[in-house]
C-alpha cells in the first residue's frame, strides 16, 4: 500500500514549543505588571499593547490604547526634530531616540516624563516604547535651579540669572519680532552701605538688603501694572541691584523708574530696633537693543554710576554718551602720558610776567603742552591731573624743570646786556612726596648753570598752607638754596594768614577770579567797579609786603585792571593785556628789541 502519513511529533518539538509558549506567558505577564510604563508599537506607528503603569500614567485603560497613534500618546509630533527622529526608529534607521515631554493626564495634571522608543529584540517588527515619571526628578532641579540662580539674603535672582536674561533680550529673535526694539537698565548702588556692616554687624546688613530688595520689588511690581512686562529686580551682589526693563519705551520710562526707586528708599528702615536711613546712586541707560552687548551695557551702566557718585550721591544719571567720550579720552592719555614724555611729545611755552610800575619783563612761567598725535595740542587741565593720578607727574615735572632752566640760561647767555629774567615752574605735591625734589633741583641747577634766584617754584595755595613734614623741610631748603617759592593761585585755598608768615615763601600769585572783578568798561559806559573788590585785593596787598612778599597778579586782560591793580600796589601782572603763552624764541624777540610788555604778540 502506497501513499504517506504523518507519524508522530517528536517529543522535543513538543518540549520546544511549550517553552516557547511558556516563555511568551512570562513575557506577556513582565510586560502587563511591570512598573515601567511601555507599549509595543507597530511599524506603522500604531499600539499593539500597552501595560497597566503606562494606562495609570496616562489616566486610561491600556486597553483603550490599543490601536491608537504612539506618537499622539507621548507628544513625539509637536516639533518636527523630535518627529523625524522617531520615524527613524519606527524605520529601523536609527537605533535609538529619547526625549523629555510634559503630558497633560486625563485628569487634568501635568506630568513631565522621559520618553525612550527602541527596536524590539529578536528582529521582530515595531518597536517597544517606555515611558519614566521624571516629575519628582525635574521639581528637584528646578528647586536647585532656584537656589543657584537666586540670592538666599534678598530672595532675588542673582547675577547669574540676571545676566541668563539680559543676553536672552540682546538676542536678534528676542527683540525683531515683537515689541519696542529697545533695552533699559537702573543700575543702584546703596550710598555708604558699607558703615552699616561696619558698625551694626552683617546680619542688621542682611536686613537691610532684604528690606530694600521688598521695596525695589514693589517699585518695579507698580511699574509692571501699566505695561506688558514687569521689570526684572535682581541683586547682582554686595549691596548693587538692578531693574531691567525689556522692551523698554525710551529714556522717560526708565528715569520715572529711577526716580520710584530712590523715593521708595527714602522713608527710614525699622530693624529689629535699629531705625536706619539710607540713599542709593543710580546710573540709568537705555539704548537699541540692536548691536548691544551684555558687557557693553554693564561697562555703560557701571559708569553712569559712577558719575552719579561723583556727582554728589542720592541720585540718579543718564548715560551721556559725550560725557563717556571724555572718560574714554582720558583713559587713552592716562594710558599713553608715560610713553609720551619718552618720545617727546611734550613741549613749554612761556607767558612774561611784567612789572605794573614800569612794564618791564621780569620774567615768564613756564606752561606745559602736550603735542598729542591723536588729540592736538592738548593744555595742562586735560593731563596733569591724570600724571598726578599715576605718578608720572613726577617724571614729567622734573623734565618741564630741566627744560625751562636749561631755556632760561638760554636766554641769559644770549641776551647778555639785559638783565636776566627768572623762569617759574608749576610743581606738584606729588613732586615733593614722591621725589627728591631738593636734589633734583640742585642737579639742575648745577647742570643748566642757572642761578638759584632765577628760579621760582609755584605751588597752589592748598598744598602749600597745610604743608608739613618732609614738603615743608624741602621748601625750607629750596629757600635756604636760593630759589624763590611762590604760592599759586591765592585767595581760593585756606587762606591760612597766621601759617603764611611761618612759611619759606617770597611770592604771592592772586588767583584770576579776584582780578577778573576788575574788570569793567569806562565810566563813561556806565559800568562801575566793585569797591569789595579793590578793598579785598588791596588788603591781601599791603599783608603780603609786610610779610616781605611780592604780590603777581594773573589774568589781566584790560588797561583797566592794570591801572587799578598798579594804583593798590600790586607789583607783578600776567595775562593776555601783556602776552598769551608763547614759545621760546618769541620771549627771545622781546628780549632783543627790549619790547616788554608791549601788546599781544
Amino acid at each position: 500500500m502506497s501513499g504517506t502519513s504523518e507519524g508522530p511529533t517528536p517529543a522535543a518539538d513538543l518540549d520546544r514549543s511549550a517553552v516557547t509558549d511558556s516563555h511568551h506567558t512570562t513575557y506577556h505577564r513582565v510586560f502587563a505588571t511591570a512598573p515601567l510604563a511601555m507599549a509595543v508599537v507597530a511599524p506603522e506607528g500604531l499600539v499593539v499593547s500597552a501595560n497597566t503603569a503606562l494606562g495609570d500614567l496616562l489616566g486610561a485603560d491600556p486597553a483603550t490604547l490599543v490601536g491608537r497613534v504612539a506618537a499622539d500618546l507621548v507628544d513625539l509630533a509637536s516639533d518636527a526634530r523630535s518627529r523625524h527622529a522617531y520615524l527613524e526608529v519606527l524605520r529601523g534607521r536609527q537605533a535609538r531616540l529619547r526625549c523629555t515631554r510634559r503630558l497633560k493626564q486625563a485628569a487634568g495634571q501635568s506630568v513631565w516624563v522621559q520618553v525612550t522608543v527602541a527596536p524590539l529584540t529578536g528582529g521582530e517588527p515595531g518597536v517597544l516604547l517606555s515611558v519614566t515619571d521624571i516629575s519628582s526628578r525635574r521639581e528637584l532641579q528646578a528647586r536647585l535651579r532656584h537656589l543657584q540662580m537666586h540670592d538666599p539674603v534678598t530672595r532675588l535672582p542673582n547675577r547669574t540669572l540676571f545676566f541668563e536674561r539680559l543676553s536672552a533680550a540682546l538676542e536678534a529673535e528676542a527683540y525683531e519680532q515683537s515689541g519696542t526694539g529697545r533695552i533699559g537698565l537702573c543700575y543702584l548702588d546703596l550710598d555708604g552701605f558699607k558703615a552699616v556692616n561696619d558698625t551694626l554687624g552683617h546680619r542688621v546688613g542682611d536686613r537691610l538688603l532684604a528690606a530694600v530688595a521688598e521695596r525695589l520689588t514693589r517699585v518695579a511690581d507698580e511699574a509692571g501694572y501699566a505695561r506688558a512686562a514687569t521689570p526684572l529686580v535682581a541683586r547682582l551682589g554686595g549691596d548693587e541691584f538692578a531693574l531691567l526693563v525689556e522692551d523698554s519705551t525710551g529714556t522717560e520710562q526708565l528715569a520715572d523708574l529711577a526716580e520710584s526707586a530712590l523715593q521708595a528708599l527714602e522713608p527710614p528702615f525699622d530693624l529689629a530696633g535699629q531705625r536706619l536711613s539710607l540713599t542709593a546712586s543710580i546710573g540709568v541707560v537705555e539704548r537699541h537693543a540692536a548691536g548691544t552687548t551684555a558687557t557693553g551695557l554693564m561697562q555703560a551702566a557701571d559708569t553712569t554710576l559712577y558719575w552719579a557718585k561723583a556727582d554728589g550721591k542720592a541720585r540718579w544719571t543718564l548715560f551721556d554718551p559725550e560725557r563717556n567720550a571724555h572718560r574714554m579720552t582720558r583713559q587713552a592719555l592716562s594710558s599713553t602720558l608715560r610713553p609720551a614724555i619718552e618720545r617727546g611729545e611734550f613741549v613749554l611755552d612761556y607767558q612774561p610776567l611784567v612789572a605794573m610800575e614800569d612794564g618791564r619783563l621780569n620774567g615768564v612761567e613756564a606752561l606745559i603742552r602736550w603735542h598729542h598725535p591723536q588729540f592736538g595740542t592738548l593744555t595742562p587741565n586735560r593731563f596733569i591731573g591724570l600724571a598726578e593720578e599715576d605718578g608720572s607727574i613726577v617724571q614729567l615735572g622734573r623734565w618741564a624743570l630741566a627744560t625751562a632752566c636749561r631755556q632760561a640760561r638760554r636766554w641769559q647767555l644770549d641776551h647778555p646786556g639785559e638783565p636776566p629774567i627768572f623762569v617759574s615752574v608749576n610743581v606738584a605735591v606729588r613732586q615733593v612726596w614722591d621725589s627728591d625734589l631738593v636734589a633734583d633741583v640742585a642737579e639742575i641747577l648745577a647742570e643748566t648753570g642757572l642761578a638759584p634766584h632765577l628760579l621760582q617754584l609755584e605751588l597752589t595755595e592748598s598744598a602749600v598752607m597745610g604743608s608739613a613734614g618732609r614738603p615743608l623741610q624741602a621748601l625750607q631748603a629750596l629757600s635756604d638754596m636760593g630759589v624763590r617759592i611762590a604760592i599759586d593761585d591765592f585767595g581760593t585755598g585756606y587762606s591760612n594768614l597766621a601759617y603764611l608768615s611761618r612759611l619759606p615763601v617770597s611770592a604771592l600769585k592772586l588767583d584770576g577770579s579776584f582780578v577778573r572783578g576788575f574788570q569793567y568798561e569806562e565810566a563813561a559806559k556806565g559800568a562801575m567797579p566793585n569797591p569789595a573788590d579793590e578793598v579785598i585785593v588791596e588788603a591781601m596787598i599791603q599783608l603780603a609786603h609786610r610779610l616781605g612778599l611780592t604780590v603777581t597778579a594773573e589774568c589781566v586782560e584790560t588797561s583797566a585792571q592794570a591801572t587799578r591793580l598798579r594804583r593798590i600796589g600790586c607789583d607783578t601782572g600776567q595775562g593776555w593785556l601783556y602776552s598769551r603763552p608763547v614759545p621760546p624764541d618769541r620771549i627771545s624777540e622781546l628780549l632783543g628789541t627790549q619790547a616788554y610788555a608791549v601788546g599781544n604778540p
